[in-house]
């Protein structure tokens, strides 16, 4: 009925307007943008104007921006009809103009999308899918309340998902439900909540309880855990360690995907076992890492997989098939600590050893070249005590990654300021490929590519965060050197004009 409607309408307009008015029209629709276009001039006096606005903080030349934009256009389309309407907007954060805003935002990489609310007052990352329906309904989500009151089985039914916290209140007031519903305003991007005055409409074990209490449900471990304190930091803490698995699985199913997330974004050490699942020992393996795990729950977050299936994994920690089952444990999302060849009964007492101190740092290295006659020094792992410690020389270290934009445009200036000092057998200019070789603890404090020190020979340590010409270069390095009387300013440097300030934003390439 509503299709032969059209069809008539569309039979009498077109008796009334031109082709070429309808071509116009469509083209003209077609072309709508409904993503807001923002920068430095206009964005305060947006933002000021909404309770809730989205905004993608992008680059031109960003490959994921790319592919997100015809999804977030598609999702602002879809939002724009939401009752009240949700606005999508973006900003060119590579645009020199726009940094203020991108540093304001703390914008570390690409693309980056945040939730603003209440006229740009508070901030919150963006943590939903990449496609326009799962942006959409996340959103839908994000701009309602923050808890959800349940009154019914139904609505308990349709809510409780996955994990799902819910407060259970005798009243709904107080200072325990106060905290309750400021900490789902906080935690609001990574989880869901909800509240009830009645514990019986809820799924999943006895229903005698009247709170004040927090019941998490989860689809692992155990159905739901209580909590009774409602300190906002300590209540913080229980949802955080109790909304991943006591052990999570490393695989590709896309339902464990959010679980993998929330394992390697834990501020706890990461304890990671791979082994064979196809052994006989497996079981036995399995059973005594997770009576582990149960240990130091809370203190350390424990993950395992097949190492059939990790290969990418295990040689990501520089790691070898035939050292398998191997127990590693991740510190600061740096510094590892490893167990080769694990036998059951050793996991318990490694932990153990782990935990206080006894266990040597595991350094992955590359090779150390066997030739290495290029101005610009390659130092691994392994070469580094005596390429930087022990070799009684000057020497400017770049940290680098091979991927990232920033660090393939420092390299041709640091060759020039190497064959600068090409003569000059007290000073090395050399570089360290920090995703192929761990620093040590204690060395380097690396954060971001491309990340510059120089140690001078009598051992004193320098960051260098100064521009990134070679004269500037060269003068820092001057400046830091422990000269000798023979000692002399490379001769090129003084009559070449000082280079153009470069971004000095660099490092936010991880």
């Amino acid at each position: 009925m509503a299709s032969s409607s059209f069809i008539r309408f569309f039979v009498v307009a077109s008796l009334l307007f031109s082709a070429s008015f309808f071509a116009i029209y469509a083209e003209d629709a077609a072309s709508k943008e409904f993503v807001l276009t923002l920068d430095n001039s206009n964005f305060s006096d947006v933002v000021s104007k909404h309770d809730f606005i989205v905004v993608e903080f992008y680059a031109p030349w960003c490959g994921h921006c790319k592919s997100l934009a015809p999804e977030y256009e598609k999702a602002a389309s879809v939002l724009s009809s939401h009752d009240p309407p949700i606005t999508l907007a973006k900003v060119d954060a590579n645009e020199e103009s726009n940094r203020e805003l991108a540093t304001q935002f703390e914008i570390r990489g690409f693309p980056t999308i945040k939730i603003l609310r209440n006229g740009g007052k508070s901030s919150q990352d963006y943590k939903g899918p990449r496609d326009a329906d799962g942006i959409v309904n996340y959103l839908k989500k994000q701009s309602g309340p923050a808890s959800a009151e349940i009154k019914s089985a139904e609505d308990a039914s349709n809510l409780i998902k996955d994990v799902y916290i819910v407060g259970i209140f005798p009243k709904l007031s107080g200072d325990e439900f106060n905290n309750f519903k400021a900490l789902a305003e906080k935690l609001r991007t990574d989880y869901d909540f909800g509240h009830t005055l009645d514990a019986k409409l809820l799924p999943r074990g006895e229903t005698s309880v009247s709170g004040p209490v927090v019941r998490l449900f989860k689809p692992f471990d155990e159905q739901f855990v209580d909590f009774k304190d409602f300190d906002p930091a300590k209540l913080e803490k229980f949802i955080e360690s109790s909304s991943i698995p006591t052990v999570t699985e490393f695989n590709n199913d896309p339902s464990n995907h959010v679980y993998l997330s929330k394992f390697f974004s834990s501020s706890n050490d990461k304890a990671m076992f791979f082994l064979n699942y196809t052994t006989e020992a497996a079981d036995s393996l399995k059973s005594k890492y997770r009576e582990v795990a149960e240990q130091y729950k809370g203190e350390i977050s424990f993950l395992i997989g097949d190492s059939e299936s990790s290969q990418a994994a295990l040689n990501y920690f520089g790691l070898k098939e035939d050292q398998v089952p191997v127990l590693l444990v991740q510190k600061d999302d740096r510094f590892k600590y490893v167990k080769f060849n694990v036998e059951a009964d050793q996991i318990a007492p490694w932990v153990k050893d782990y935990k206080n101190g006894k266990v040597p740092q595991f350094i992955k290295s590359e090779p150390i070249p066997e030739s290495n006659n290029e101005p610009v020094k390659v130092v691994v792992a392994d070469s580094i005590q005596d390429v930087v410690y022990k070799s009684g020389k000057n020497v400017l270290l770049e940290f680098y990654s091979p991927w990232c934009g920033h660090c393939k445009k420092l390299a041709p200036t640091l060759d020039e300021v190497a064959v600068s000092y090409e003569s000059d057998p007290d000073v090395v200019i050399a570089k360290f490929d920090a995703t192929a070789n761990d620093i040590a603890v204690g060395d380097f404090e690396v954060q971001g590519y491309p990340t510059l020190y120089f140690r001078s020979a009598s051992g004193k340590l320098v960051e260098y965060n100064g521009d990134r010409s070679k004269e500037d270069i060269i003068n820092f390095i001057e400046t830091n050197r422990d000269k000798t009387a023979e000692d002399t300013k490379p001769k090129d440097t003084e009559s070449k004009p000082k280079e153009s300030k470069q971004d000095s934003e660099a490092k936010d390439e991880l």
